[in-house]
């Protein structure tokens, strides 16, 4: 059994509220937006499980990177949307706060990761 990671856990729960937002949006005549939300916001979490299984300590840090892309993409279209009018305020705070800390722990984790490779 897998011992308890807050990134992952936080990174699959936020895409569920992902899921559930692109899911309220269907209104929203532009897909694109939906799409690109829906891929970069479900991206992250699963990119994080497949680092679970790296080869390497080098494969962990290029599927950590990569998803910190990912999540770096998301807050992008969370603020487009928002700024769009396509999410109200207690959403966009919520998700964005989300995605924030999905961000610094990403980070963390790259560097801790590559100071390990120097140590």
């Amino acid at each position: 059994m897998r011992k308890n990671s807050p990134l992952r856990d936080n990174s699959y729960h936020f895409a569920i509220q992902i899921v559930e937002l692109v899911s309220q949006l269907q209104n929203l005549k532009e897909f694109v937006l939906r799409r690109q939300i829906l891929k970069s916001g479900t991206a992250l979490g699963a990119l994080i499980r497949e680092a679970e299984f790296a080869q390497s300590k080098a494969d962990f840090i290029h599927k950590m990177s990569i998803a910190l892309k990912e999540a770096n993409e998301t807050d992008y279209w969370l603020n487009l949307l928002f700024d769009s009018g396509y999410i109200v305020q207690n959403k966009f705070d919520d998700l964005i706060k989300q995605c924030s800390e999905l961000i610094a722990m990403l980070i963390s984790t790259v560097k801790t990761t590559k100071a390990s490779l120097r140590s």
